[in-house]
């Protein structure tokens, strides 16, 4: 099931929340920038790598002070690599595939928290939800996060139609 929800992504009270970063796990973005800010000093000594991770792969740590008690950080670009909604697309399919690992029943992600228009990060969000395999049923249910209602106009065309 996928669920728009106009709240604010850091207190939104879900298992784990999408969190945009670079290969170092550095935030991408406002909404990743916002979601360290609420998480506090705890969530930055959890999210310390000793390598780069590999752009389009996944991680989960605690959430620190977040209402959620899970962070699910997308990698999506690198020094070497740069943001592209294909990245976007690998990343999440890991992040899905982290939290059926993990049991978490919802996941929330912010439209404008992917680094993509949010045509694109709709499309890719609910694509890549709806294209797991299921055999699990976890996570049973993504929420996407909207500042403003005319945001639902970028999603919803997406849920009618399976989207396709």
């Amino acid at each position: 099931m996928i669920r728009i929800v106009e709240h604010s992504l850091p207190a939104l009270p879900v298992d784990a929340v999408v969190r945009a970063a670079d290969e170092l796990l550095r935030p991408i973005g406002v909404v990743s920038e916002a979601i360290d800010r609420e998480a506090g000093a705890r969530f930055v000594e959890q999210r310390r790598v000793q390598a780069a991770l590999d752009v389009g792969s996944a991680v989960i740590t605690g959430g620190g002070d977040l209402a959620a008690e899970f962070v699910l950080h997308v990698v999506v670009q690198g020094e070497a690599r740069i943001l592209t909604r294909d990245t976007v697309r690998r990343a999440l399919t890991s992040a899905w595939h982290r939290a059926e690992g993990w049991q978490l029943m919802t996941v929330g992600a912010a439209l404008t928290g992917l680094g993509l228009p949010a045509e694109e990060a709709a499309l890719t969000l609910v694509e890549t939800f709806l294209d797991r395999p299921g055999a699990t049923g976890y996570p049973a249910e993504l929420q996407i996060v909207i500042d403003r209602p005319e945001q639902r106009s970028a999603i919803e065309p997406y849920l009618r139609d399976g989207s396709r």
